[in-house]
């Protein structure tokens, strides 16, 4: 199947229902420039949020339920899915695995784990703002700011701030397998994100600044392989001081696309003044948590070039790459989403070797400081 065609549009009202309009749309406004599909974790079926805030795929609940209502059953339903024997399912439908059993021998053959997390959020400057919790306090511990310019960090498992994933033995892969999340406001998204370069921008400056970094997941120019590019996308965030009340905007902003074609640009977008620490400099709206590409580009290959039209005089800003793994919608405060990976459209999708996971809230609906914990399972095979 194409990429870029999940199937029919999703039943909207179901979607509705599942999750809560307010819910819906946030991630469809979030979605609205983006150029990529994005799996929905938590949802039963085959759904995505589409480039221009569309969805599609099958959802199979919504028709009386809410999540709410169903999450006790929804978190049964799951185990006994799971311990089920003889099941028989379709080519492909469990990724790397042969069959459900062979998904049961190996969370029960100790090839499983699970990453907890807590972080603690932060205000953002507005409503629309979306905030980056890489070096946010909790668990796992706050991570670092990116090394200067040129060659900044790549980051993956080892970085202090990771999710804590471990490399299965044996040249196994590794695959998500569910997640559970609470939000102490109501309607925040998380979006899971395999973070994969951060680079120092030096703010008080307007001249052009090289990158030369490189990484080494998420680098195939194969549309349809695991590891296409397709989706990589890039984003400013403040990693550890406050920026000046400037108004300023990032202008000739370069990377190579998804083709391997280099001196592509960022079109220029403006940053926010006095952007909080945790915050992603990007003026709050449906771009609030990337940087669009060049017209028909779909993935970033290489960050090489940065920009800032104004000199701000104190702060700082990292620029990011990082791969979306799926949206993680949190439409009740206080509650435990469940985030299954199994029957929904994150389909055991595939963890890396060396993965720097992590997470960034999209557009938030509010400047209320957000905290977040759960956790999410992961199963080799």
């Amino acid at each position: 199947m194409n990429l870029m065609h999940r199937g029919a549009a999703t039943h909207s009202q179901r979607l509705e229902r599942w999750l809560g309009a307010a819910e819906v749309e946030s991630m469809s406004r979030a979605m609205r420039d983006f150029y990529y599909p994005v799996p929905i974790a938590g949802v039963p079926g085959q759904v995505y949020a589409m480039p221009g805030g569309d969805f599609a795929g099958e959802i199979r609940a919504g028709q009386e339920m809410s999540a709410m209502d169903r999450a006790v059953d929804k978190i049964k339903r799951v185990r006994r899915s799971i311990i089920a024997r003889g099941a028989r399912v379709r080519h492909g439908e469990f990724n790397a695995f042969a069959s459900l059993d062979a998904l049961v021998a190996a969370v029960t053959g100790g090839k499983s784990q699970r990453l907890l997390f807590k972080k603690t959020g932060v205000a953002s400057n507005a409503i629309g703002n979306s905030n980056d919790l890489w070096t946010r306090a909790g668990q796992p511990s706050a991570g670092a700011a990116g090394a200067a310019a040129p060659g900044g960090t790549a980051t993956t498992s080892s970085a202090t701030g990771n999710g804590g994933y471990k490399n299965p033995a044996n040249s196994n892969t590794g695959h998500f397998l569910a997640g559970e999340v609470t939000a102490s406001v109501i309607n925040n998204t998380l979006l899971v994100i395999d973070q994969l370069l951060r680079v120092a921008k030096t703010m008080n400056s307007t001249a052009t600044e090289a990158v030369s970094g490189t990484f080494s997941r998420y680098q195939n120019q194969t549309p349809g392989a695991d590891d296409y590019i397709g989706g990589n996308f890039c984003f400013p965030s403040n990693p550890t001081t406050v920026l000046a009340a400037t108004g300023h905007n990032w202008t000739v902003c370069q990377y190579t696309d998804d083709a391997g074609t280099t001196g592509q640009s960022f079109p220029s977008v403006a940053g926010v003044s006095a952007c909080v620490v945790g915050g992603i400099d990007l003026a709050a709206g449906s771009g609030s948590w990337f940087m669009s590409l060049a017209a028909g580009d779909v993935g970033v290959k290489a960050l090489t070039q940065m920009q800032c039209s104004a000199l701000v005089a104190t702060g700082t800003i990292d620029f990011v790459v990082a791969h979306p793994i799926a949206f993680m919608p949190c439409p009740v405060a206080n509650l435990v989403c469940i985030a299954d990976a199994l029957y929904t459209a994150m389909q055991l999708q595939q963890v890396y070797d060396n993965a720097c996971l992590s997470g960034i809230e999209i557009a938030k609906p509010a400047t209320t400081a957000t905290n977040y914990a759960g956790a999410l399972s992961l199963v080799a095979e």
